[in-house]
């Protein structure tokens, strides 16, 4: 047999025992097992940054999200997955201290609107 031409995996161990292949003397096969790992790409989170940039009461972390958003992006679309899961984790972070300090100022307006009511409402039945 040719070496060039057959794999070395085909060629049996040299020595005269015949027994199971894979036992010691005997024939030996390799087996390779392949896996193929499937990485979902990183996400840039550009529409949350988006939102948050027009939506939210602190435009600049909004702005400073979606900046990192795009560069999360533009580093995928390169090919450098690593530098784009960097910087989409960046927006990430930035797009929920935006999110959480928006509800957080929400919730603080209504119960200003709430208290304010309460108190013109017992003004006017205290001086009514």
């Amino acid at each position: 047999m040719n070496p060039a031409v057959y794999p070395p995996e085909a060629f049996p161990l040299q020595g005269g025992y015949d027994g199971r292949p894979g036992q010691p003397g005997g024939h030996s096969v390799v087996q390779h097992t392949i896996v193929n790992v499937t990485t979902e790409p990183p996400k840039d989170h550009i529409i949350w940054s988006l939102c948050n940039f027009v939506y939210s009461c602190c435009p600049c972390l909004g702005l400073a999200a979606l900046i990192f958003s795009i560069k999360a992006r533009d580093r995928k679309v390169v090919g450098d997955l690593e530098g784009a899961r960097h910087y989409g984790s960046t927006a990430r972070c930035l797009n929920i201290i935006a999110a959480v300090l928006g509800c957080i100022m929400v919730f603080i307006f209504i119960i200003t609107v709430i208290v304010v009511a309460v108190q013109i409402n017992s003004y006017d039945s205290y001086y009514g």
